[in-house]
């Protein structure tokens, strides 16, 4: 996968891990736009390199009543326009392969949620398009087992995979992150770390997910310690009353000061890596 093979991707050049972040879900117009310039703000003082991330829906939630979207049309709109507004390149999952081609009128990459990673025809679909694929391990995979996701996308003469890890499940309840499994996927495509969902604590009775928001910052530093090529994480302005995963969500005005620390981490790793 080549980074800069992704639309109006910038600070490619600075040897820095590019960023993937925005809201688990488009809520409406004006509160996309409002993450989108904060974030965009900080990645371009820092130099990363970032796509602004948002779901057009949500299919994968635990009731029933949960939210899953303001509209399909409606939220990839949104999509665009801030990526029109902000010259930055989107990204949102697809759940059905119908979704695949719908979504690429309006995106840059394709994400396959971790619960579906599996699906050859959503893969297949979603690859076809031509897109950038972002191909998230699923909580109950091996990282050897990523391989051959890559491969799906790779047989459709696309070269534009990226493997995000979210952590793989720890009994019921709680999520961990292997770090030994970052090398390993690094062999078959650049790696991304899911920061924010490898601290969910997913299967409450409640039928909300939890979340462990203060230690954002110790597995983002331990990621970019280990390699990874990139970061994925959700934020919002007030995570308390965002309609999805606001429990495990990184506030929004914590993102500088973190991306500031993480951005010093990177350098000094590459420095070494060049002596």
């Amino acid at each position: 996968m080549e980074l800069n093979k992704i639309p109006q991707i910038k600070h490619t050049d600075k040897n820095n891990f590019f960023l993937l972040a925005g809201p688990c879900a488009i809520e409406g117009e004006d509160m996309a736009l409002k993450i989108a310039e904060r974030v965009v703000s900080v990645t371009d003082k820092l130099h990363i390199p970032y796509v602004f991330k948002g779901s057009f829906k949500k299919a994968n939630r635990s009731r029933i009543d949960s939210f899953t979207g303001i509209g399909d049309e409606k939220a990839l709109k949104i999509l665009r326009k801030v990526s029109e507004t902000f010259n930055v390149p989107t990204i949102t999952d697809i759940h059905e392969v119908n979704d695949a081609t719908m979504a690429a009128e309006y995106v840059d990459i394709l994400q396959i949620p971790a619960f579906l990673v599996r699906q050859t025809d959503l893969v297949v679909a979603a690859a076809n398009t031509g897109k950038t694929i972002n191909l998230k391990k699923g909580q109950f995979m091996s990282p050897e087992s990523m391989k051959h996701a890559v491969q799906k996308v790779l047989d459709c003469n696309n070269e534009q995979a990226i493997i995000t890890d979210r952590g793989t499940m720890f009994g019921y309840q709680d999520m961990i992150v292997d770090f030994r499994g970052i090398p390993t996927m690094k062999q078959y495509a650049p790696v991304v770390l899911d920061v924010t969902h490898s601290l969910q604590q997913p299967n409450q009775s409640s039928g909300v997910t939890g979340g462990r928001p203060e230690l954002i910052g110790t597995i983002a530093k331990a990621g970019i310690a280990a390699g990874v090529d990139g970061l994925f994480m959700e934020t919002h302005f007030d995570p308390a009353n965002a309609k999805s995963d606001g429990a495990n969500m990184l506030h929004l005005d914590h993102i500088e000061k973190l991306l500031t620390h993480l951005t010093e981490i990177r350098q000094i790793i590459y420095k070494q890596k060049q002596k």
